[in-house]
């Protein structure tokens, strides 16, 4: 649910309404004073935008862990669950299609292998999909998904590992595209219009249980090169802690976890896999890039 934030001593009625307002769909969000309420299974997006911050990714929007008291949300929102809320950024660009509306631009998983070619000119033809990210964008993105196993942008068909016959791509018949390369399509690529060659990460949820022996590289297909700040803080061996001091700030979401100890599994989970990334990245004999000064 999309909800208009409010300040404490906005109005009068703060106290008694609580700090969110239902927004409506004509525009109310243009001033960047709104959020998205989302489910209590997606608290993952907490962690997921600390590991963006940690990494020096910036890439993902603001999230924070809530509980909701405002008597204008339905019931279901004010039971004392703890909720993530997303920062509703205003000028994400989506499409026109209705069909595609998740999406600032439209590419097949053909298109994007091919604009990951190291050799080949990046498209600059305007109508060309996606002509205005580079490609240390895709870098960026291929190194957050796979630490986290988000397969819904890159991979939402799960060809680079063998689903379970309960997942949704299975379910949806979406895993028998795998045959056809041409078919497959990338989705919640998105930008903002203030800053069109910036790839913007939402829906970050991923995957905390997914198994080790199943990890998805497929997702780094195509990848020569990492962020060097990235690279740095995976070797620092410090990744953990990291973690650890920046989800302290959320006072909220640290509570509920049972603070550090019961954060840390989690955390070691994404521990292993940026082992295993730099393990990836080592015998592949990959290249790391500095990040230009803006």
């Amino acid at each position: 649910m999309r909800v208009r934030l409010r300040a404490a001593g906005d109005d009068a009625k703060g106290d008694a309404e609580g700090d969110v307002l239902p927004a409506s769909p004509e525009g109310d969000c243009q001033d960047g004073r709104c959020g998205l309420i989302k489910r209590p299974g997606d608290l993952y997006e907490v962690l997921a935008f600390h590991l963006d911050r940690v990494l020096g990714l910036n890439r993902s929007l603001p999230a924070v862990a809530r509980r909701f008291s405002s008597r204008l949300l339905p019931y279901s929102y004010t039971d004392g669950a703890l909720r993530p809320i997303i920062w509703w950024a205003p000028d994400l660009q989506h499409l026109q299609d209705a069909n595609n509306d998740q999406n600032s631009c439209a590419l097949g998983w053909l298109q994007y292998q091919e604009m990951l070619q190291p050799h080949r000119p990046m498209p600059v033809a305007r109508d060309a999909p996606c002509s205005s990210i580079p490609r240390s964008e895709w870098s960026r993105l291929a190194l957050f998904d796979f630490l986290l196993q988000v397969h819904d942008r890159l991979d939402r068909y799960c060809c680079g590992f063998q689903p379970d016959p309960s997942e949704p791509c299975v379910e949806e018949m979406l895993h028998e595209k795998c045959r056809n390369p041409a078919e497959l399509v990338l989705v919640h690529i998105l930008v903002r219009r203030s800053a069109p060659s910036r790839l913007v990460f939402i829906d970050n949820a991923g995957r905390p249980q997914h198994p080790e022996e199943k990890l998805n590289f497929r997702l780094l297909q195509g990848i020569g090169s990492f962020p060097a700040v990235a690279v740095a803080r995976l070797r620092s061996g410090r990744l953990q802690s990291l973690l650890l001091q920046s989800l302290r700030l959320d006072r909220e979401l640290w509570e509920s976890q049972g603070g550090a100890e019961g954060l840390r599994p989690l955390l070691q989970t994404i521990d292993r896999r940026a082992r295993i990334l730099l393990r990836h990245i080592q015998e592949h004999n990959l290249t790391v890039f500095e990040d230009l000064p803006r």
